[in-house]
């Protein structure tokens, strides 16, 4: 195993801000194209509705290929090797849920958000409600992994180990300016540009996300003259763990000896993650609105086919980025930079360019490798933001206070000061929540999403019986559950890797909620929906026909 520190001259660091500099002017500079563009609501919420199958795949592949998926993943994988693949496996599998039961349908049946569909045949202003305060608790969970992730990205940048300055910075000051400095840049990106801008930023940034990824994949696979096998073997050697690095239970379903209520627990919890994790997708608010980005659901199927190829390729990638870094930087090195893994693969990037070329050739390999994860983190965060104003905008300002009479030019203004609010929340938020692994926090916004949105949207779109009582209790119960668990569960306190290490209330054994909290949104839904006496059968009899023709969609 080689050891790794970060010892970059000034000259080094000056070529990876170059490299991040230009890529912020550029992403700024389609933001102020995209701003002279955007005329009404249809084309901040959704573009024009003018993307192609192609363009959306690569949006869609943005918005999935965040922080969580090139940081947390690759450091889960370095760090727990087998179990921290199974987020590629879950994130992956979850698309076909949304490709064979939402895509097509949502697309036909709604305008611009989530809402649109669910309230359909219910009583718009108590819906639209909920389905705003679900999509803003999943968009805030997300966007603290992604912000959270910038944080530790810019600290790496800077070279600034424990005990040292940059610039005046230390460490700590260094991720707490990377975080600001990311929620700057996504109020200015959505504020200005809308959909059209951010769906054009997170093409570009898909491309140079997967071309860093991949180029540092063949590099280290080089090392090893293309031989996987030695790569893993290496790396299950320098993970201290041995075989059981490349087999189940290093970090997930852990056999307890002695003790089978707690290794029932650990089970339980591998099962809750699988949950999450699968269904999470398809519930996801920043997903969603990307299916109203095309001109019909044809090319709504098509951009998820697209979405499909793109992510599958990038998990691949991440496989040989999470080995390749318990192989070649060392797990000592991986958690000394950051104790969560979140820098695993920029430290990979260094580690391998200083082989290949010595000092300059890592300095350009980082600043390459942290670009790409610098564009995941924009891009989700741009998303995100985007999902959250609009929906705050056209759900609750236009239909539940201003009763549907906003004008377009008021909706869209609303939503450029809801992204100004939702952008200084999750900033302050990602400041407290640094200590956590991004993956890990994004299983977290899945599971609320699991819980809160899909059970809703499902039977809104298949089962006639559903009505408003339904809908409400469905979004509630899962929403209030899966984080009401969340607090009392040992990823909030009981431990020194909890959010808050120092207290212990943590009576929920499991860390992802989803077994219990997607369960019981279901059964809220259905048990609240045959209690009620409201229906509307014509309407459902129509919302049918529109979803699976397309007949009256926007």
């Amino acid at each position: 195993m080689m050891t790794f520190a970060l010892d970059e001259t000034d000259g080094s660091r000056a070529i990876t801000l170059l490299l991040f500099g230009l890529m912020v002017a550029t992403t700024l500079g389609i933001t102020v194209w995209a701003s002279r563009n955007t005329r009404d609501a249809t084309d901040f919420h959704s573009g024009g509705r003018q993307f192609s199958p192609m363009q959306n795949g690569f949006a869609i592949g943005s918005d999935y290929m965040s922080a969580a998926s090139f940081l947390g993943i690759a450091g889960m994988i370095a760090l727990f090797g087998y179990d921290g693949f199974l987020y590629s496996i879950g994130f992956l599998v979850a698309w076909l849920v949304a490709l064979l039961l939402v895509a097509e349908l949502l697309r036909n049946s709604g305008r611009f958000t989530m809402a649109d569909v669910v309230s359909y045949r219910m009583q718009q202003r108590p819906v639209r409600t909920a389905a705003a305060v679900s999509t803003m608790t999943v968009s805030i969970f997300y966007l603290l992994a992604q912000m959270v992730g910038a944080g530790a990205l810019i600290a790496l940048l800077l070279g600034i180990q424990e005990g040292e300055t940059y610039l005046g910075l230390s460490a700590d000051q260094a991720k707490i300016g990377g975080i600001v400095l990311i929620g700057l840049l996504m109020i200015v990106y959505v504020s200005f540009g809308g959909m059209k801008g951010t769906t054009w930023v997170q093409i570009i940034k898909a491309a140079v996300l997967l071309g860093g990824a991949f180029l540092l994949t063949i590099l280290v696979l080089s090392i090893y003259n293309f031989n996987l096998g030695a790569l893993m073997n290496d790396a299950a050697d320098a993970s201290g763990a041995g075989q059981a690095f490349l087999e189940p239970g290093l970090r997930y379903g852990v056999e307890v000896a002695g003790d089978p209520i707690q290794t029932m627990w650990h089970k339980l919890d591998l099962i809750s993650l699988g949950l999450a994790l699968v269904l999470g997708t398809a519930g996801l608010p920043h997903i969603l609105i990307r299916f109203y980005t095309v001109p019909d659901s044809r090319a709504a199927r098509k951009s998820v086919n697209w979405g499909i190829g793109l992510i599958g390729s990038f998990y691949l990638i991440t496989l040989v980025l999470g080995f390749g870094a318990a192989a070649i930087v060392g797990v000592d090195a991986i958690t000394a930079q950051d104790s969560a893994g979140n820098t695993a693969a920029p430290q990979l990037a260094q580690q391998v360019g200083d082989q290949l070329g010595g000092n300059t050739m890592a300095a350009i390999l980082l600043a390459v490798i942290a670009a790409a994860a610098f564009a995941a983190i924009l891009s989700t965060v741009a998303g995100l933001m985007i999902a959250s104003s609009s929906s705050l905008a056209h759900d609750f300002y236009n239909s539940v206070l201003r009763k549907g009479k906003a004008t377009e030019k008021e909706e869209v203004t609303v939503a450029k000061y809801c992204a100004l609010g939702v952008g200084a929340v999750a900033i302050v938020l990602a400041i407290f929540a640094q200590g956590l692994n991004v993956a890990f926090l994004v299983a977290l916004a899945f599971a609320i999403a699991a819980s809160a949105n899909l059970p809703t949207l499902l039977l809104s779109l298949f089962w006639k019986r559903f009505n408003t009582a339904g809908a409400l209790w469905g979004i509630y119960a899962g929403l209030v559950s899966a984080v009401g668990l969340v607090i009392f569960s040992p990823t909030v306190s009981g431990h020194e890797g909890a959010l808050i290490p120092h207290a212990d209330f943590a009576w929920f054994p499991l860390e992802n909620p989803g077994i219990v909290s997607i369960p019981l949104s279901l059964i809220c839904a259905i048990v609240a929906s045959l209690l009620s006496r409201e229906r509307d059968e014509d309407k459902f009899a129509y919302l049918q026909v529109r979803a699976l023709t397309g007949a009256g969609s926007h």
